[in-house]
């Protein structure tokens, strides 16, 4: 009887300095990691920060307003045209350190749902997607952020139908900053 109820006390000495033990890495290792949406590649869509005045087509305006949040760690976009019907939509973008890539999800008031996956790179912003049209072939979709100032940028919208070689622009907006972030 002695003998079992040594045994007990024992496996219970062992398994608190177990618990100590594993309290104490996690601690450590919780400490030692970087804060989530740390790295610099997470600022990279700083420059699209703010409220923006929209033009193209010489004649057609919007507003876009660009928030991040949750922590810091999502870039969301909130577009709008100034037409009599206007056209809405919104974006999540984050960057994914387990894939080293910019992911963006849109969605709009015209019931599309895009998904896009993208990097910095040579002072632009590049997201592209393949699109799989019912009934038709494949193409390519992209969105490049170019001539970014800091009051001023122009986005371009895009289409490949030869999955990358050549890109025709479709929709080229010029952004002015509405008023400094």
């Amino acid at each position: 009887m002695k003998k079992v109820a040594l045994l007990q006390v024992r496996v219970q000495f062992t398994l608190l300095c177990l618990c100590v033990v594993l309290t104490s890495v996690t601690a450590i290792t919780q400490d030692s990691a970087p804060p989530p949406c740390s790295q610099p590649e997470s600022s990279q869509f700083d420059f699209w920060l703010g409220a923006w005045n929209l033009t193209w087509n010489d004649t057609a305006t919007g507003t876009n307003r660009i928030t991040k949040d949750y922590d810091g760690c999502v870039v969301r976009e909130d577009f709008s045209t100034n037409d009599s019907i206007p056209f809405r939509g919104m974006s999540v973008s984050v960057f994914n350190a387990a894939i080293g890539k910019w992911q963006q999800t849109w969605v709009d008031n015209n019931g599309s749902y895009l998904n896009f996956v993208g990097e910095f790179a040579d002072g632009k912003m590049v997201l592209s997607r393949e699109a799989h049209p019912k009934d038709k072939p494949a193409f390519l979709q992209r969105m490049v952020w170019s001539d970014i100032s800091s009051n001023a940028l122009t986005w371009s919208w895009e289409r490949s139908d030869d999955m990358g070689k050549t890109w025709k622009s479709l929709w080229l907006i010029n952004y002015r900053r509405a008023v400094k972030y």
